[in-house]
């Protein structure tokens, strides 16, 4: 405003996405605004919100400000800080191993089955070792599914046999060979001091031991779990969060096709 008491200075936002570092989007492009949540095993005060604040500098924000802090017992305090990323990354050098499959629906699936494997397929999954969590092999087994995609209970050509939660890898293996399955579904919820991994290794080793790993399409599934994690423990393939019983299904029996 000219001869007035204020001047305002337009500010010119960049809006450029630079694929080469990319960093947060906050309020305008790569601005690096972020948030981060952590508790720390501290009372709730002012020194302990000093010590979350300071972590957040050394994990690489800029002006970081503790927004909320809750204490969750005596000795621990739970954190949300907001602030501004420095680091970014470079998108064009990323490379992943992915699944070039394209998805079928359900009767896409049960035709392909007719058509190319002619019987039913059969597949047998569980949570395995520890973990009694069930949610994720229900979502993938269960006939009502999850999220408007059926389970593979549901598929008229694929026999599916949820061996629920807590299964020792070696019952596991049992009822497999028991069953004659084509297909072994591993779901891993529980992920606290890489237990997913232990449990998910030494059912290769057991497989392997016995002779039997080539006998079975391996898949494993969960919130942490990548393809990438999923070859190197010695599986066919992994499925992460927002995958359905359409991407197992699709995969399995594709792949049963291939090895024939």
């Amino acid at each position: 405003m000219s001869g007035g008491l204020y001047s305002l200075e337009k500010k010119e936002f960049d809006k450029t996405l630079d694929l080469k570092n990319v960093r947060p989007y906050g309020d305008t492009m790569n601005d690096g605004k972020m948030q981060v949540s952590f508790t720390l095993p501290l009372e709730d005060s002012e020194k302990s919100t000093e010590a979350a604040r300071i972590l957040a500098e050394k994990m690489g924000l800029t002006s970081p400000d503790v927004v909320c802090h809750k204490k969750l017992d005596k000795d621990f305090t739970f954190y949300v800080i907001y602030g501004n990323l420095k680091h970014s990354v470079d998108y064009n050098s990323i490379n992943i191993k992915t699944v070039d499959v394209n998805t079928m629906t359900m009767d896409e699936t049960d035709e392909y089955i007719r058509n190319n494997i002619k019987r039913k397929v059969i597949i047998v999954g569980a949570s395995t070792g520890t973990d009694a969590h069930t949610v994720g092999i229900d979502a993938i087994m269960n006939m009502k599914g999850y999220a408007g995609h059926y389970g593979l209970e549901r598929y008229d050509m694929i026999e599916a046999y949820n061996l629920g939660s807590q299964v020792e890898n070696e019952d596991f293996i049992k009822k497999a060979v028991e069953l004659n399955a084509d297909v072994l579904l591993v779901s891993q919820t529980v992920t606290q001091k890489d237990v997913h991994i232990k449990n998910l290794i030494n059912l290769v080793e057991l497989l392997e031991a016995e002779g039997l790993r080539d006998k079975f399409i391996l898949i494993c599934g969960g919130a942490r779990i990548t393809q990438k994690l999923a070859k190197e423990l010695g599986y066919d393939i992994g499925f992460g969060p927002g995958k359905f019983a359409d991407d197992v299904a699709t995969f399995a029996v594709t792949e049963m096709v291939n090895r024939q």
